[in-house]
């Protein structure tokens, strides 16, 4: 027996394909919304997110806080701001509490809050729900966009247990962080197909592997505050200051993953890129040569360890100092010239010797994607090919930790399906 017809044919269950189905329905009742998926779990993303806390969104949020273009992130974001997403998870019961860093959780600190919500808003709205339905091509039914056609189905989706007929297609398949939840970056070849283009894509949120010769494992476990900087064939692309985690295989923390896509995108387009790190955030380094001085002036006798102590963490003062070649135990106003320079460069010019990301299972985000320019920015729909949308991580959007590429997902998964069903109104 043939499949039924669905008004919206939504590829994709996650935070976006979720939104978008939701929003879809709300708009028009009367529509038949589907949400296929590949994986035999519905929202696996959601759940291992913000550490199974689910970090929903930020409390302020802007286009400085996303890689893209500029002005149609900034369009996409005003049209689901902030305070509407917050509003928009308490109609679903989900109240949301803000944390020192500014991100916004579920008050029951639980990912699966906001997943069962979705879940069951879903449900409530009578869009239908398809796991375990692996989409292996989209393709285009000609005639039906003719003049007075528009009521037959434009789209038909093949999956493994048969085919779908849709009016409109919303394509939500994610990109290829964290390949385990279902997001293995098959989205971009359906894309494609229907004459998309993809730009290059990389691991982004993801921590980064050192040299097995660097002092990372003798610090695994420490957390500071660091400045980092980027460098792509010898010029700054990227400079940030933030919480630092040092592991047992190198580099991780918000201020690495942040700064992680510039390095991974350089690599796959056969750049140089070098990441330093200044453990003196604010101090350059002829100010932190002056406060060497100052300090050891002031206090000749006190150790270096004592007094490096005062900035960064004891562990890393002493190992840092052993790293430079100096002792942590001699007195400051006794290191000779040339191992307090080279100390201070360590300390404020500490090149980590990166020599690779930790992978797809270990990032967050992807960046790179569809382009922007492809896409209405109104309505999310494709300029290539009528009745199809596009929303989240598929698209070359990302935005730096703290709940940013949730935001991206609802709002363009509000936008989309608000569209999607408005245009089959009547």
């Amino acid at each position: 027996m043939a499949e039924p017809v669905a008004d919206i044919c939504v590829i994709g269950a996650g935070a976006a394909g979720l939104a978008s189905g939701i929003f879809a329905a709300e708009l028009q009742p009367a529509l038949r919304v589907e949400l296929v998926d590949g994986a035999t779990s519905i929202g696996a993303k959601i759940l291992v997110s913000g550490g199974g806390r689910c970090n929903v969104t930020h409390d302020v949020v802007s286009t400085d806080d996303f890689w893209g273009t500029r002005h149609l992130v900034r369009n996409v974001l005003a049209a689901f701001p902030v305070q509407d997403t917050v509003a928009w998870f308490a109609s679903m019961g989900v109240a949301l509490k803000r944390e020192e860093t500014g991100k916004l959780f579920p008050v029951t600190d639980k990912a699966r809050t906001v997943l069962d919500a979705l879940l069951a808003r879903s449900r409530e709205l009578g869009v239908v729900l398809r796991p375990g339905h692996r989409v292996a091509s989209i393709e285009r039914r000609n005639g039906s966009e003719q003049a007075g056609m528009e009521d037959l189905p434009r789209f038909a989706i093949r999956h493994q247990r048969g085919e779908i007929s849709a009016r409109r297609v919303i394509l939500a398949t994610g990109g290829q962080s964290l390949p385990r939840t279902g997001s293995d970056g098959a989205g971009y070849g359906l894309a494609r197909r229907l004459g998309h283009h993809v730009t290059p894509t990389v691991p982004a949120l993801v921590s980064l592997m050192l040299d097995e010769r660097c002092v990372h494992a003798e610090l695994s476990g420490l957390s500071q505050e660091v400045e980092m900087q980027t460098l792509v064939e010898g010029r700054a692309v990227d400079r940030r200051t933030g919480s630092l985690l040092w592991t047992h295989f190198g580099i991780s923390g918000p201020v690495v993953m942040d700064a992680s896509r510039f390095w991974c995108l350089a690599r796959e387009r056969g750049e140089t890129a070098e990441v330093y790190g200044n453990f003196l955030p604010g101090r350059n380094a002829e100010q932190a040569r002056e406060w060497f001085l100052a300090q050891a002036a002031g206090t000749p006798r006190r150790s270096l360890l004592k007094l490096l102590a005062e900035s960064l963490p004891e562990r890393c003062a002493e190992v840092l100092c052993r790293h430079a070649g100096a002792d942590p135990q001699q007195a400051c106003a006794q290191v000779p010239r040339t191992i307090r320079d080279r100390l201070l460069m360590t300390l404020t010019r500490f090149r980590f010797p990166v020599v690779r990301d930790r992978g797809w299972n270990f990032a967050e985000v992807t960046a790179g994607g569809i382009p922007l320019e492809e896409i209405n920015f109104r309505t999310m729909e494709s300029k290539l090919v009528p009745g199809l949308y596009l929303v989240g991580e598929v698209l070359d959007c990302d935005g730096r930790i703290g709940g940013f590429n949730f935001q991206w997902a609802w709002a363009t998964g509000r936008v989309a399906g608000r569209a999607a069903a408005a245009s089959l109104a009547g």
